[in-house]
Order: C-alpha cells, then structure tokens, then sequence
C-alpha cells in the first residue's frame, strides 16, 4: 500500500524528533511492504522566517491533499514578539480548523520502565495509569471572539470569548462516548458549570446524549477539581472529554504522571480519514540541535497515524511494542534518565526502536 504524508518538522526540537519517527516508519515500510511517501511541509516559525507567513497557503493544501500530517513542533520564543495572527502557534489554529481537526486525542500511559521517573509516589500509581483525554479543539475560547477595547477608566482592556454550540459538544461528545465504549465504560467530563454559561450548556449536552450511550457510565467533574484528581488519583480516569482551554492544560498535567512530556503522543481527528499526529511536547529550543530530544512521543504519534488513519493495527502495535522492548533494556533520553539507565540521544534512540522492530 501507499500511503502520502505530509511531513512537517517545523522549529526547534521538531526536524530531530521527525528525523527519528521516519527512521521508523521506514522501517515498518520495509518488514511489511508499505510505501510511505513524505512531503515537507514548511509550517511554523521557519515559515514566516522565509516566507512572512507561520502556514502559507501552499502548506495547507499539501495537508489537506495528503493520506495523514505528521507535525514535530513549531514555535519558539525568537518569534514571540510577533502579532499573534504571525506567531508560530497560530499555524496549529489554521492547520486544524483548515483540515476540520475537531477531535484531539491523547492517551497518556505510564510505561512501568518508567514509574520512577513519575513524580507520583507509588502508592498512588502502583496499578499503572491508562487514560485519554478527548480535547475539543477547533471551538471555545481559542477560536472565539477576540480583541481590545479602551475603557475610560481601565484603559486597554483585552478579551477572548468562550463560546460552544450544542452541535459542536455533541460533535466532541460523540467521539469520546465510543472511545469509551472501546475502553472501560466510563467517561467523566470536565467543564466549571458553576460559573461559565458554556459550561452549563456543555453539561446539558453531555447529560443529553448520554441517552444514547447506556453502556457509557458518564460523571462531571469541575475543572479545578479535575486538576487536582489527576495527581491524586488518576486511576479513576477512564476518558476525559473536555473543552479546548481545558484539554490543553489538564493533558500537560497528565503527561507528567507517565515521567516527562517526551513520552506523550496526540492525534487530531475530523469526519474523515486525514488526521494530524504530533508529540504534545513545544519545540523546546534550548536543546534544539543538541540530540537531546525524547522523540518517543513523535514515534507513538505515528503508530497513532498508523492506527486511526491507515487501519494497520498491526504495525501500530509493533511500533508501541519496540518502544517498550527499548525501555526495558534501560536506555533513556535525558528527560526520563535516572541512576542505572543508559543515557541515548534522539537519533540514537530513534536507532534503537527501529532496530526493535526487527527482534
């Protein structure tokens, strides 16, 4: 089979942890006869460099003509003076309402090689963790109204607007219901319907839909509770759906339950087949170009891609398979090393779950 993906490495970190994830999936080509086809894409701070723009036109239609996007990281703080409709982050925005990415997806799995590198005591995650995060991600605030306005006493005054529709909830709901069908049967969602008027429209959707998923076990949890459960005991979490400021904090703070924000992948999903992989991580620029980079989260990214765009399970599970078959022999990036392991860089540890896939 042929499959064409739209490669973007973006800034920073993002070409070092693409580079080791195309290692990879080469490496899945050859063992069971695939033909990945890349195309860069330039996205990102490295665009506006060169072209005065962080998502050029032809960059979005190359992903939108492609079978899957495969994203490293853009941004950086070279390019954080910019107007926000110039900085880098403004890219992912146009990348995801341009490709109808409504759906972020990011299980956060605690690898047992990695226990110790958990900020958790043990008590609290010695049965593991295994969660998702279903993340609205194309409504709310990040793409609601926006703007500055002068007060007579206040002076500037700047606002961001959260504002959901009961289709758009239902849209999110529905996603993770049958996640959660696949899974344990339990879904919490996570809004603050005690103050947002969002919320509470959010909250009445899901409760509204849960009619049609009887075997789903739904709960509602206020965010800021949220936030503390996950320290404190995220073994109760089975899927979490929640908006799209929400989602993006609350699937940082569960990334640092599996050790380090290297080891978290992400798929972003629509109404059809193309998605957009990419690690959760930022592009980190204070050891861009260093070999320094944890790209696990990159490499479970495209088992992801593998998995959700292309169907092939089998070449998703091997891929998660090697990874920790590299983990159990003890070799770490520095951001998940502790006393005992051997210390790799991003190539080599690129190297190291390709050959994997071969034992």
């Amino acid at each position: 089979m042929k499959y064409k993906i739209a490669v973007i490495p973006g800034d920073g970190i993002g070409p070092e942890v693409v580079g080791a994830t195309l290692k990879v999936l080469d490496q899945i080509g050859e063992l069971y006869q695939h033909n990945f086809e890349y195309q860069e894409v330039l996205v990102g701070g490295c665009a506006y460099d060169q072209v005065g723009t962080p998502l050029p036109a032809a960059s979005l239609e190359s992903c939108q003509n492609s079978d899957a996007v495969l994203l490293g990281a853009v941004g950086g703080e070279k390019w954080d003076s910019l107007p926000g409709h110039l900085r880098p982050e403004a890219a992912l925005l146009g990348l995801r309402q341009g490709l109808g990415l409504y759906a972020n997806i990011r299980p956060v799995v605690l690898h047992q090689e990695l226990a110790a590198a958990s900020p958790l005591k043990d008590s609290v995650i010695n049965e593991g963790v295994d969660l998702c995060v279903v993340r609205e991600l194309i409504g709310g605030i990040y793409f609601g109204d926006r703007g500055f306005k002068n007060h007579p006493e206040k002076g500037a005054v700047a606002y961001d607007t959260e504002a959901y529709s009961v289709k758009e909830v239902e849209r999110i709901g529905r996603r993770a219901f049958e996640m959660a069908l696949k899974r344990n049967k339990r879904l919490t969602s996570v809004d603050k319907a005690n103050v947002l008027e969002s919320s509470r429209l959010w909250r009445k959707t899901m409760i509204d839909l849960a009619e049609e998923y009887p075997e789903v076990t739904l709960d509602h949890m206020y965010v800021d509770n949220g936030a503390m459960q996950l320290v404190r005991n995220p073994k109760q979490f089975d899927v979490i759906v929640t908006t799209n400021m929400f989602g993006d904090i609350l699937s940082d703070e569960a990334s640092m339950i599996t050790g380090s924000i290297g080891m978290l992948p992400s798929a972003s999903l629509g109404a059809g087949g193309l998605g957009m992989y990419e690690p959760i991580h930022g592009s980190a620029p204070d050891i861009a170009g260093k070999n320094k980079a944890n790209p696990l989260a990159a490499i479970l990214s495209a088992a992801m891609m593998l998995r959700l765009s292309f169907h092939l399970e089998k070449e998703a599970a091997a891929i998660e398979k090697a990874v920790t078959r590299v983990l159990e022999k003890g070799y770490r990036t520095g951001d998940i090393f502790s006393e005992g392991n051997i210390l790799v860089g991003t190539r080599e540890m690129g190297q190291m779950v390709a050959a994997a896939l071969k034992e």
